[in-house]
């Protein structure tokens, strides 16, 4: 059974941790304290709970996703040895270089270490390291569980080797693959800001209600989420912080809107929180 190891245990964390885990891999999640991973061992349990009522997962795969993990909140030991490390920290570029700089010492040399980043750039974390061949974006969606797509991002050093090592892993976990060539918010990133930002412009200026852009978007487009609802999901500081970043990378198109920075400052962060764009209270 191969050792992978799942650096931060948020959203993505959890259901990267949970992927892995029903699949046969051996996997540790580490965050900075046992607190932390006593919740997200608390939430992939039940969401294991809840697969295995509704009939997804046999009673021996369920079991054997309870042996599969083990929560570690030492870097050091649940890193080494591991064939694959997947860091699902935030998206804020020194926080990643620093993990990266720990695993690079951590790790054998021939362990991938793959970012679960949705638009920064592989290149520059994989130059913080001795390995940059051996450095990739692997960028799952939300909710894990249910998201079929892993973009594979290669930076510039990324070998073909690691690439494909990626997309076997993927297919190993049930996940499609998409290759992608190293730019800022890479394919779906671009796209998923513009469309959620214009959502957000066109509540602020008053064209329609939160309700009525996420139906229009759905029963007019074939969206299965509606913009904002997803923007809730996903965390609206976590969404502004992708904007800021494009913005800064991409320009003017990028900015974020005036709703999103306000909605942030006032705490309203989506479903983690409570309220966002809808109440969740």
């Amino acid at each position: 059974m191969s050792k992978v190891t799942v650096v931060g245990s948020g959203v993505m964390g959890k259901g990267i941790a949970y992927a892995f885990a029903i699949s046969g891999y051996s996997v540790y999640v580490n965050d900075i304290s046992d607190e932390i991973l006593e919740r997200a061992k608390n939430d992939i349990y039940n969401l294991l709970d809840g697969s295995l009522q509704r009939g997804y997962l046999t009673e021996e795969v369920y079991q054997s996703a309870k042996d599969n993990l083990v929560f570690d909140s030492n870097l050091n030991t649940a890193a080494e040895n591991a064939e694959l490390v997947v860091e699902a920290v935030l998206e804020k570029m020194d926080i990643k270089i620093d993990v990266f700089k720990k695993l690079d010492e951590i790790c054998p040399p021939e362990t991938i270490l793959a970012s679960n980043t949705s638009t920064m750039s592989p290149t520059e974390i994989g130059a913080q390291t001795s390995r940059p061949d051996k450095v990739v974006a692997m960028h799952f969606f939300n909710p894990v569980h249910k998201m079929k797509l892993i973009e594979v991002i290669r930076g510039l050093e990324t070998s073909d080797e690691t690439v494909n090592f990626v997309h076997e892993v993927a297919e190993k976990i049930n996940k499609t693959t998409v290759e992608v060539n190293e730019f800022p918010g890479f394919v779906t990133s671009r796209m998923n800001c513009l469309i959620g930002n214009e959502a957000m412009n066109l509540l602020m200026e008053g064209v329609a209600s939160a309700e009525d852009i996420d139906t229009a978007m759905k029963l007019g487009l074939n969206h299965p989420m509606g913009p904002l609802e997803l923007a809730d999901l996903v965390g609206l500081d976590t969404r502004l912080r992708n904007m800021e970043y494009l913005h800064a990378t991409l320009g003017e198109k990028y900015r974020p809107s005036p709703l999103l920075v306000k909605y942030v400052k006032a705490g309203r962060l989506g479903k983690k929180s409570g309220r966002g764009f809808y109440d969740y209270n």
